[in-house]
Formats: C-alpha cells, structure tokens, sequence
C-alpha cells in the first residue's frame, strides 16, 4: 500500500520564501566580499568605527580553511532555501552543512584575535540572529520531513 505524502502546509511556502531571502542576502554578502567591493563594505561598516578598507582586510585574511566553511554555509544555506520550496527532504541535509559551515567560521573566530568592532556592537547580536535562523531552519526542515511533507 502506498502513502500519499502530506499536504503542504501554507508556512512552509512562507518559511521557505522568506529563507531564501534571507540566505540570498547571506550570499550576496559573500560574494561582494570575495570580489573585494568596497563601496558595499562601506555600507556595511559605517557605523561601526571601521573603514571599509581595514573591514574587507580582515575578511580576505582568514584562512582558506575558513573561507572553506564560509562557503560551504552559506551556500547551502541558500541551497536548503530551494529544496524546501522543491519540498525534497535533502534540504534537511542542505541546512546541516549550512550549520557545519557556520560552525566552522565561529570555531575560528572564537579561537583567534578578533578586532573590537566585530566582538561588540551590533556584530556580536548579528552572529546570534544567523546561528538561530540556521538553527530554526534545520529544525523546520527536519520536522517537515518527518511529517511527509518533504519527499
């Protein structure tokens, strides 16, 4: 006998929308600081006593091991976004790696010297939001699995 899978549920079309959008900016993030682009740096860092010049050396520093785990992140994070929305059950994998990545980049920034502008102010309160969205998102993803709704 076979089972039909679940409804879809109408949040899980929100939390995957809403996911992709918000992993997209993670993304974009990314890629304008792998390309250098100090006019967006310059956005970014304002505020924070830094200039845009010193905030992109910091990030073009890290090891390749950590840029590594950047990528692996946030990509599949982004990843994890469309599956869900595919409603495949790899995106319960997809938001693993997205956490083994963001995993990997805090390991790293919690054992080596960090400049003052990204352990305080609104970077330390950013770091918090994305592990709890990362960690919400792998939970979901699970948790619609498990009812049948990802297949």
């Amino acid at each position: 006998m076979t089972t039909l899978p679940a409804r879809t549920p109408w949040h899980l079309w929100a939390v995957g929308a809403i996911s992709l959008l918000w992993n997209a900016f993670g993304a974009n993030d990314y890629l304008q600081t792998q390309l250098g682009n100090l006019e967006y740096m310059e956005g970014m860092v304002t505020d924070m006593g830094v200039s845009a010049e010193a905030a992109l050396a910091y990030f073009i520093g890290f090891p390749g091991w950590v840029h590594a785990f950047w990528a692996l992140g946030v990509w599949s994070s982004v990843l994890g976004s469309v599956l869900l929305l595919m409603r495949l059950r790899y995106a319960v994998w997809a938001f693993a790696l997205a956490l083994l990545g963001l995993a990997g980049t805090t390991f790293y920034q919690a054992m080596s010297e960090q400049p003052e502008w990204v352990t305080s102010g609104p970077s330390a309160a950013i770091s918090i939001v994305i592990w709890s969205i990362a960690t919400f998102l792998l939970i979901y993803a699970l948790s619609m699995k498990n009812k049948g709704v990802l297949r």
